[in-house]
């Protein structure tokens, strides 16, 4: 009987078992053709083609950035959600200005502001100068806008044609700075924040200590503040031709103007020479039309393509031949962490390895490394300046270029080159230390949780966030930042060929632009990018044309090359499901949301193993 039974069932079971191991062999082999798709794709790039006339239409999205922020393959598939960082690439912006100003299939640009989100007055100036260079070719700019913010209107200061939608406006409010103070609701949390600092205007701190902006930090702020605000103000007069003081007057009189034009902001801007016509989308558009011709698809009724789809068309056809020796260019972009880091944040550990790479590559004769951090770990900084001297040692010279900031850390990262470019409206300086331990045992208290024990030394327990900080831990955690500031106003006077003294003058954790560093010795030259890449060619001895910059970053391996496939695939895919790319909250929803997620990520991104920071809070809002 059991011989009987057992057949049928053994039968039964071998063939659930065929079809089960046929079912695994045929997903395998779908898995192993997607495979195979996705590499076949990865290394054959749809080519993009131009039409033979276009507008270039230069539409940065979000913030102005020297670095793309974040891992590849997370934000490939962020891009997707919607929630990938809203950021443009300046050099992106610069590169596609530069060779379009020489391509007949491009007669003219069009800027396209709306989505504009800011990213500081150095990036914004590099991104003008490119514009007036592209004019220089005699190809004209035309900037439209349904309305301009203080960011957007500076680069549409520098089109040839300047338009406003009849309902639009232009908002000016010139340069502040404002933080949000926790004294009050930390005392109400029953939290106490133990802080250690050295440097009166080392205000980073000033937010956990108090409810209001101290008057060192008051006095500091204005005076950077009027420096970038005169700084803008010179940019948009000379490119509009406006009188000294109009756009003050602008400012300060524009409730009564526009109630005197009965709430038409769109006219008081045209009456102050802001714009130089008011016209709806309708009227651009066959203005356009009538410019390059009709568009046979695309998001615009005129022939028109985009930045990044013209570099992606350009690329290559024009590439120079690689030079066997070269100007290096690394970015430092982002808050200094200890450790590694994505793009968008400096890892200690990142940063040193593409140092050594630049050191160990015979092809690199010079390096410029693009600096726009302020700061934030002191043992990653010291981490990233050992590797730079020993660039220095190893012969080969060393040009830090300044992008919006550079401060605190990241002005500790870039005082020992050989030169030190910095642009008037740099902010850097801020040479102070200081170390923050928020306890919780008030908190818990508040609870009804107590905490008690005993320990093994005098030490034991003093530092536990559930406790009261011990005294010995204050004396020690003091002395601590006593001795990292002693070191950075050391390593400052050395590097800068400065006595003690007078950098001890300087610091105390104040700010300064790049015109007064310049002033003050902490810089050597004003200038942008490629004028410190001309210089640190000069320095390694290379003549003008005989020399190509290679930009030094870690070898993409297959998750990059991955990531760029899925970053274009899943925009596609997004696109056909009607998912937008990028969210449309208001502009000042965005502007809290940056915000408010700047702050979290200075937060969390504290992780240096002493608790000592060089970090300025040094942005402006």
């Amino acid at each position: 009987m059991n011989a009987g039974t057992s057949g049928p069932l053994q039968r039964a079971l071998q063939l659930v078992w065929t079809i089960l191991n046929r079912l695994r062999q045929l997903l395998q082999l779908l898995l192993l053709l997607v495979l195979i798709a996705l590499i076949v794709a990865v290394f054959s790039r749809e080519v993009v083609r131009l039409p033979d006339q276009a507008a270039l239409v230069l539409a940065p999205v979000g913030v102005l950035v020297e670095q793309l922020s974040g891992d590849p393959v997370d934000r490939a598939l962020a891009e997707v959600q919607g929630a990938a960082p809203r950021e443009t690439r300046v050099q992106d912006l610069v590169d596609a200005l530069e060779h379009a100003a020489g391509d007949e299939r491009i007669p003219v640009v069009v800027l396209s502001l709306g989505e504009l989100e800011g990213g500081g007055l150095s990036k914004l100036q590099e991104v003008a100068a490119a514009i007036d260079r592209f004019r220089e070719s005699g190809k004209p700019v035309i900037a439209m806008g349904d309305a301009y913010t203080q960011d957007q209107y500076y680069l549409a200061a520098h089109a040839d044609e300047l338009y406003l939608h009849e309902f639009g406006a232009v908002w000016l409010e010139g340069f502040g700075r404002y933080r949000a103070y926790f004294r009050e609701a930390l005392d109400k949390l029953r939290v106490d924040v133990n802080v250690f600092r050295v440097g009166e205007y080392k205000s980073f701190v000033e937010p956990f200590l108090r409810d209001d902006m101290s008057e060192e930090d008051r006095r500091s702020s204005e005076r950077w503040l009027r420096g970038l605000w005169q700084g803008w103000l010179a940019g948009v007069r000379a490119a509009r031709g406006l009188p000294a003081g109009s756009i003050s007057s602008y400012i300060d009189e524009l409730a009564t103007r526009t109630e005197a034009a009965g709430g038409d902001l769109a006219t008081v801007a045209k009456e102050a020479r802001l714009v130089d016509r008011l016209i709806s989308r309708h009227d651009f558009n066959a203005r356009m039309v009538e410019l390059v011709g009709e568009a046979e698809d695309g998001d615009w009724p005129y022939s028109a393509v985009t930045q990044d789809s013209y570099l992606a068309a350009v690329d290559g056809e024009a590439r120079p031949a690689e030079r066997e020796r070269n100007v290096g260019l690394l970015v430092a972009a982002g808050e200094i962490v200890d450790g590694d880091a994505p793009p968008g944040q400096i890892g200690g550990d990142t940063l040193a390895r593409l140092v050594r790479q630049a050191i160990d590559d015979e092809r690199v004769a010079a390096l410029v490394m693009r600096v726009d951090s302020p700061g934030g770990s002191m043992f990653a900084s010291e981490r990233v300046l050992e590797e730079l001297q020993a660039l220095r040692a190893s012969g080969k010279p060393l040009v830090v270029s300044m992008s919006s900031v550079a401060a605190s850390g990241g002005y500790y990262i870039s005082m020992s080159a050989d030169e030190i470019w910095a642009s008037p409206a740099t902010i850097t300086g801020s040479i102070g230390v200081f170390s923050i331990l928020p306890t919780f045992q008030r908190s818990l208290e508040g609870l009804g949780v107590r905490i008690d024990g005993v320990g093994t030394t005098r030490l034991s327990g003093q530092v536990s966030p559930a406790r009261e900080l011990g005294p010995d831990a204050r004396r020690i955690l003091q002395a601590s930042v006593e001795d990292a500031y002693r070191i950075f106003t050391v390593k400052v006077a050395d590097a800068r060929d400065l006595s003690v003294e007078r950098v001890e003058s300087i610091a105390g954790g104040r700010v300064w632009t790049g015109e007064e560093a310049l002033e003050l010795g902490l810089v050597d030259r004003l200038g942008g990018l490629d004028q410190a890449i001309a210089s640190a060619a000069r320095l390694a001895g290379l003549a003008e044309g005989e020399y190509g910059t290679v930009e030094i970053e870690a070898p993409p391996g297959w998750r990059e090359e991955l990531a760029q496939l899925l970053a274009v695939k899943l925009q596609a895919l997004g696109a056909w499901l009607g998912i937008e790319r990028h969210g449309r909250l208001s502009p000042l929803l965005r502007r809290l949301s940056r915000e408010i997620d700047a702050e979290w990520r200075r937060l969390a991104a504290r992780n240096d193993p002493r608790d000592l920071y060089l970090l300025c809070p040094c942005d402006l809002r």
